[in-house]
């Protein structure tokens, strides 16, 4: 009984929300049907005006994500009536086709059916993103890929999945219909934009074969709207381009670039003086962002970025409504102080809609429990 109030109170804040802010008829009449759903099923259903609203609400409150100011733009596209892992893989590449739409991203999310819907089969993306580089471990010393991605690739080739091992080999795609074993599926190549980087001033950076995909689809968080989950709901955005150059190819954690790209350079690694980084990672965001644009590629830098989101306080405030922020994730990691963005104080209270993350269904050491934007936060125990 107490999780049929508690889900009744979840959906009269969202329905009432949405019909206030898309100024809706029939609000009473909703909430009558919303109510005697819940009451009879233990659940209720979104008609797909609430499904797009909330999942656009979902992005303007998520509080790790700084370009929230184009919110209102999120295609939505329901797949609620996919239950199939060959059908679920078909709508997932027709997502990263759309998406990607010739490089000019389009900020689009594809929503499974939620949990619980009786006579659906639940489905699983088991992928962090829909596309990503496999990382192979030769040894304790020696990753080669994504070192990100290495419980994950093993997960894939336990499966069935070979690999070429190479640098940035694009990862399988796998799913999980409920009650099933997990199946693998191939990406088509030709689905897949890559940018390989260039850089203006130094052409060896050509010669290193780096590269990057064009869009950044995540697919492993479960996305909240007036008390029902859908674990299965992949979205994206664009680029910004701190995230491929500081963080995915600098990182030491991740593909640790900086100390070949100097050599490359020829700029001095010297231990006691560590501004050859800076130098290195300055050059290596420039190449980047040069690499998308000359490629066609939606990318945003850090202090257009860091300006949009200001934006999208002003708007918000104008709109009655506080913004929620992670500031260590909305701060870029380069150049943080000479971004407007660094200078506000930011409260990280969560609120609904929103996404979260799921517990992973492969790796079990990874407890995320403690992360106010786990969701085991939000109902105490992971959807799957």
């Amino acid at each position: 009984m107490a999780g049929v109030v508690g889900l009744k109170e979840k959906a009269r804040v969202f329905i009432e929300e949405v019909y206030q802010e898309l100024s809706l008829p029939f609000l009473e009449k909703r909430l009558h049907e919303v109510y005697s759903e819940i009451e009879l099923s233990g659940t209720y259903i979104h008609t797909f005006e609430e499904l797009e609203h909330g999942a656009r609400m979902a992005w303007r409150n998520s509080n790790r994500c700084i370009g929230r100011l184009f919110w209102k733009s999120l295609i939505v596209q329901d797949k609620r009536s996919v239950d199939k892992a060959d059908d679920v893989y078909q709508a997932l590449v027709d997502h990263i086709d759309m998406a990607t739409n010739n490089g000019k991203i389009l900020p689009s999310i594809s929503i499974f059916h939620p949990k619980p819907i009786i006579g659906a089969n639940k489905v699983r993306i088991w992928n962090h993103q829909l596309i990503g580089y496999a990382g192979y471990e030769e040894s304790v010393q020696q990753i080669i890929g994504d070192p990100k991605n290495v419980a994950f690739t093993k997960i894939c080739q336990k499966y069935g999945w070979k690999g070429s091992k190479g640098a940035f080999d694009v990862l399988p795609l796998v799913i999980q219909i409920e009650g099933n074993t997990p199946k693998v599926f191939e990406l088509p190549k030709e689905k897949i934009q890559e940018v390989h980087l260039t850089h203006p001033d130094f052409s060896m950076i050509e010669q290193m074969n780096l590269r990057w995909y064009a869009a950044p689809i995540i697919s492993d968080m479960v996305l909240e709207i007036g008390g029902i989950l859908y674990p299965a709901s992949p979205f994206n955005g664009w680029y910004m381009v701190t995230e491929i150059a500081s963080r995915n190819l600098a990182d030491k954690n991740r593909y640790n670039i900086l100390p070949a790209l100097a050599d490359a350079l020829d700029i001095k690694n010297n231990k006691q003086n560590h501004f050859w980084k800076d130098r290195a990672l300055v050059i290596l965001n420039e190449a980047v962002h040069h690499s998308f644009v000359k490629a066609g590629v939606t990318i945003v830098d850090h202090h257009t970025a860091s300006d949009q989101f200001m934006k999208f306080m002003r708007n918000e405030k104008k709109e009655g409504r506080d913004v929620q922020a992670d500031w260590t994730w909305i701060v870029p990691p380069m150049s943080s102080s000479v971004t407007d963005v660094f200078h506000q104080e930011m409260s990280n209270s969560v609120v609904s809609p929103n996404f979260y993350y799921n517990q992973s269904p492969f790796d079990t050491q990874r407890n995320i429990h403690k992360c106010p934007f786990h969701i085991h936060s939000l109902m105490g125990t992971d959807v799957n």
